[in-house]
Formats: C-alpha cells, structure tokens, sequence
C-alpha cells in the first residue's frame, strides 16, 4: 500500500504537460511557446477570445494537429500524436458542444466505437457490450437505455453518452469545450455534479466556456490566450473577472484598424423586435448610410442566426423590418436581395461561392438576369462585371475563369464579397469577413469595407475578432444568448466593458 506522503506526490504531479508549444499555419500563427500543465483531481479552465489558439491546442491535444515545436508529455513520457487514435490511447477525451457520434448507432455501440469487445470467432459480443456500456451509464447516474439510437436523445443525453465513451477508455484527461452551450440550467447542474465526480476519481479535466459564472464555479485552475501566446495563468480563486477580461483583451487596437472617417447619412434600415423560437429575441437596430454597425458576442450569442433570419435564410416568428421607411416581408433570400439587402455568410466555402465553378460565374451568380440578352446569358457582360469587381476587390487569379477552389482563402473572400457587391445592395452583412484568410487580405478586406461605408454603402460586421469590430464599427452591439445585451458608441467604448457585457461579467466599479 502507498503511503500518504506517496500519493500526494501522486496528486500533485501533472498528468500532462505541454512545453514550449507552436503551431503556424500559412500567414497565421496560431501557437507560439505555449506551456501548460494538467493535474489529477483538477479542472483547468482555458480562456481567450475567439481565435486566442483554444481550438488549436484541443486539435493538437485530440491528434488532428501536429505541434511545428515543442512536446508533450503524458505521465512523465513523450508522446507523439500521429491520429486521434493515439490520443485516445494516451487516455485523452474530448467533449464537444456538437457531439462527434453516429446517430443511426446504438448508445452501446457509440460508446465502444472501435473497441467493441468480442467474444468466439473475434465477433463482437452485443451482450457484453450492452452490459458494459450500462455499466459506465450506471457510475455517472445516466439512465439512458443502450439500445436506444442515438438520434433519440438530446444534447445534455448526448453529453452523458460521449462521458461514458471517454471512461471505457480510461481516459485520464477530459476535455470539455463548450459542453454546456445547449443546456439548460438543471442540465447544467447534472454535467457539473459528473464533472465533480470526475475530479474526485483523479481525472484531469481541461473546461473551455465563455460563460464567466461557469468557469468561476467549476475550474481550479486557468490558462489564459491571447494572439496564441500564454498571457496568464494560475488558481482561479487568485483572480477576478475583471482581471480575466483584461488578460483575454489587453491590446491596443487603433493603429491596426485606422478608421476612415465617414459621414454618417440618415437611417436606411430599421429592425424591430425580430425574433424565431429558439435562437433569439427582440433584436431591435437601425442602420444609417455609411455606418459600420459592429455585432459583437461570443459562441452561442445569436448574432449569425439573427442576420441569417433578416436575410430569409431562416423563417423568423415575429419582427419589423423597414428600408428606407418601407416595411419589408422577407420570406426567402430573393426578398432580402431584390430590396437591396446582401449577406456574405462566415463559411464561404459551403454558403458563399462553389468553388468547382469559376471566379466569372461565381461573381455573377447572385445577379444572373443582369447578363441575360435576349435568351442567352452574355458571357461579355459577366467578364466586364467580373473584372471591374475582380481588379476594385485586388483579387490575384491566373484568369477570370480560374476554378475558385484553386484559388487562396484570402482571394475566395474577396470573389464572394464580389458577388454580392454585384447585386448593387444599400445594405451589406460581413459574418465573420477574414475569418481563415492571411494577414494581407485581412487588410484588404478591412481596407474595403471603410472603402464601402466611404460610399454611402451601410454595414452590418459580425465579427468575433475583438480588435477587428472595435478598430472599424462607428457602433457596436453586444449579444448575448440571444438578445442584446448593450450598445456602445466609437469613442465611448473599451475592450473591458464589450468582453464583460458577452460575457456577463460584473463590471468594474467606476
């Protein structure tokens, strides 16, 4: 038997460690020198906006990155990742807030995905499997029936089930991202009770929220992300909320973004109360010419789906909305363009553009009937419209009529925005506009859309890049599960106050 002083030492040294840590993509560094340690019985909360290097270190943790530099260490050995399955092996789990299992499949057959255990001939042996697997539901108070599909329970169910699937491997390191997003608040408390019992058993538990009274009533410990470096770390009753907004933050933001300075016209769009069951409510704005109007929120928010709902891409249940005075009945995307309102959606590969096409016929897609002469589409009409958009946009392609998937990220923003430019709107809505694309065509597009609010053209900008929605919004509006929470104007705003009104931080007393 160990002694007590043993297993403290036990207790206290980490499960895993990751040291001096980079991971670099094309023109983005997402990791740079990143350490950190996990030990048993311990929830580390890992902090930081959107784009901080969160993502990264799951995907380098769960086998889908390798690390440019650096190590990691699980028991005190190095461990090389070369797939998720050696991940697995090294007892590492991940919890995603959209679980990664089969829907068609039984919660047995979910839960021992890949190692199912089999009996004579090295045929999987059902009995067995169900009994284990109700086992596992058993230790974490889960009444959920094994043979049911998958299909048939809800997310928290789901959560419970990828919990059991994590401890059929013995996993010794959970990672929990975002796992409450979908919950309710019981749901909550029954994912917390499990994730102290998890504790108790002398798991390491990795918890990525951006809701502060989570992370303040289950972590111990916090790592804090900035720009893919570690700005902060340490036991999370050492700190306040305020002071983990201002690590998350902390930068200045006015000499990377310089604002045109623009005239501001008359209200061109008006949005009252626009509401749907379930992802928002009550969003209310009005829009002038010239403005940059900044939606700012963090997952979950509702921004996305609220300016998909204005565009018809998604049925709303109640809500105004005026053009230049005029009430609008939005029922589908053709409503939205055909008033003069455009929507360049965050995944431009799967939403935007097709990208077996051409950059031509992309441009023109939006706006077809513009080209037709007679019967025929002229092909002379869409190269003119092509290149004048294409050269304005600085879009780098061997042709116009160069395939789109071929071209970089940077370049496909830049022919999708094209393509909606190409309707002649009076309203635009930029999700997330350099999401994914370099340094140089961040620039551009911002440079761009100073360039379009210069004309007179009105701007929605979704964006989850702190600086970026501060260095260009004249306005900014923040979100939060679905409704909006504040607003602050240029001038009257700091990064502090937008991070605590997202995330419902207290604020600091004045």
């Amino acid at each position: 038997m160990c002694s007590q002083a043993s297993q403290t030492r036990t207790m206290s040294e980490p499960i895993l460690t990751l040291s001096g840590v980079s991971k670099s993509f094309p023109g983005v560094r997402a990791l740079h020198d990143v350490s950190l340690s996990l030990k048993p019985g311990r929830v580390t909360a890992l902090l930081g906006e959107n784009g901080a290097g969160k993502s990264t270190i799951v995907k380098i943790l769960t086998g889908i990155y390798r690390p440019d530099e650096g190590e990691i260490r699980v028991g005190g050995e190095i461990r090389h990742f070369s797939s998720p399955r050696d991940s697995w092996a090294a007892g590492i789990a991940a919890i995603h807030q959209e679980t990664a299992m089969f829907d068609e499949l039984t919660v047995a057959e979910n839960i021992f995905m890949g190692h199912m255990p089999t009996g004579s001939a090295r045929l999987v042996d059902w009995s067995e499997m169900r009994t284990k697997s109700a086992e596992l539901l058993k230790r974490i108070d889960a009444a959920i029936p094994t043979d049911f599909k998958l299909k048939r329970l809800s997310v928290a169910q789901k959560h419970l089930v990828e919990i059991a699937r994590a401890l059929s491997h013995e996993a010794r390191v959970m990672i929990m991202d975002e796992p409450t997003a979908a919950l309710s608040a019981n749901e909550i408390d029954d994912l917390f009770r499990i994730v102290a019992q998890l504790k108790a058993e002398g798991r390491a538990i990795i918890f990525i929220s951006h809701k502060f009274d989570e992370i303040f009533r289950i972590a111990d410990d916090f790592v804090c992300l900035r720009d893919g470096e570690k700005v902060g770390e340490g036991e999370i009753a050492s700190v306040t909320e305020a002071q983990l907004v201002r690590m998350m933050v902390g930068r200045p933001v006015d000499q990377v973004f310089p604002k045109r300075d623009v005239p501001i016209g008359e209200v061109i769009l008006s949005v009252k109360d626009l509401s749907n069951a379930t992802e928002y409510a009550d969003v209310s704005f009005d829009l002038r010419k010239g403005e940059i109007l900044g939606l700012y929120g963090l997952v979950g928010a509702g921004r996305t789906e609220a300016m998909q709902g204005l565009f018809g891409i998604t049925p709303t249940t109640r809500g105004v909305v005026r053009l230049e005075g005029r009430p609008l009945a939005i029922g589908a995307p053709s409503d939205a363009i055909a008033a003069g309102i455009s929507y360049v959606p965050e995944d431009r590969q799967d939403q935007g553009a097709i990208l077996s096409l051409g950059i031509r016929e992309n441009v023109t897609l939006a706006n077809l009937f513009k080209h037709v002469r007679g019967l025929f589409l002229s092909r002379s009409s869409e190269q003119a419209e092509t290149r004048r958009l294409g050269r304005r946009l600085a879009v780098k392609a061997a042709s116009w009529e160069q395939r789109l998937g071929e071209l970089s990220g940077g370049n496909q923003q830049k022919v999708v925005i094209a393509k909606w430019l190409a309707t002649r709107p009076k309203v635009i809505v930029l999700d997330e506009p350099t999401k994914g694309i370099d340094v140089g065509s961040k620039a551009a597009v911002h440079d761009f859309i100073g360039e379009l609010a210069g004309e007179g053209l009105a701007v929605v900008l979704i964006s989850s890049e702190l600086p970026e929605v501060m260095g260009l919004a004249d306005r900014i509006i923040v979100m939060k599960e679905g409704r909006i929470v504040d607003e602050f104007q240029r001038g009257k705003w700091s990064a502090e106050q937008i991070v605590g009104a997202a995330t419902g931080a207290a604020k600091e007393a004045a």
